[in-house]
């Protein structure tokens, strides 16, 4: 039997893991400024299976507009570097000894223009799973037997109020990262 704390618990978790998700798929998004978690969404054919790049080699940032990607495997640095070109990043990586140089080029008006519409589709991907929790939520506390009604209103007023905070903090999010986007 499940109480409404925990409903509600439930639900805070859900709306936390979908805005942290976001946070992710956020830094993932190039900005002007070179950044190692920038090829985390990039996976890599490596032992007969898709692997994230971080899981085969290491990602650093020695200067604002470069990365280097060491493979632990030199025989996949080809792979690495393939996988790299291939992602919708626009990146062009080169290999010099066994070390994949990733030059970040500059962002032009269209490209960061892209990149915001790209931040508002993630930004609108994490409302729809913060507000997916809460639907949830809603409809495990309807299904609540031997509860009284104030205490459902009541705890339908606290979901909605975790809700709203949360979209308030995917909204911040976006608004830092336009900014941080738009910013030449």
């Amino acid at each position: 039997m499940m109480t409404i704390a925990q409903i509600l618990q439930d639900a805070r978790a859900g709306m936390d893991k979908a805005l942290e998700a976001a946070r992710r798929e956020f830094a993932s998004i190039r900005t002007g400024k070179a950044s190692a978690s920038l090829l985390d969404t990039i996976r890599v054919d490596a032992y007969g299976q898709s692997m994230p790049i971080n899981q085969v080699a290491s990602v650093s940032a020695p200067e604002p507009r470069l990365l280097t990607v060491s493979p632990w495997d030199k025989g996949l640095t080809q792979t690495i570097e393939r996988a790299i070109r291939d992602s919708d990043l626009g990146l062009n990586p080169s290999t010099q000894g066994g070390l994949i140089r990733v030059p970040l080029p500059q962002l032009n008006e269209q490209r960061r223009k892209d990149l915001v519409k790209v931040v508002h589709k993630l930004a609108e991907d994490g409302r729809i799973a913060v507000r997916h929790a809460r639907t949830e939520g809603r409809d495990r506390l309807k299904k609540l037997e031997k509860v009284s009604e104030d205490d459902v209103k009541q705890a339908e007023k606290d979901l909605q109020k975790a809700h709203d905070d949360v979209m308030g903090r995917v909204d911040e999010m976006l608004k830092a990262k336009e900014v941080d986007i738009l910013e030449v």
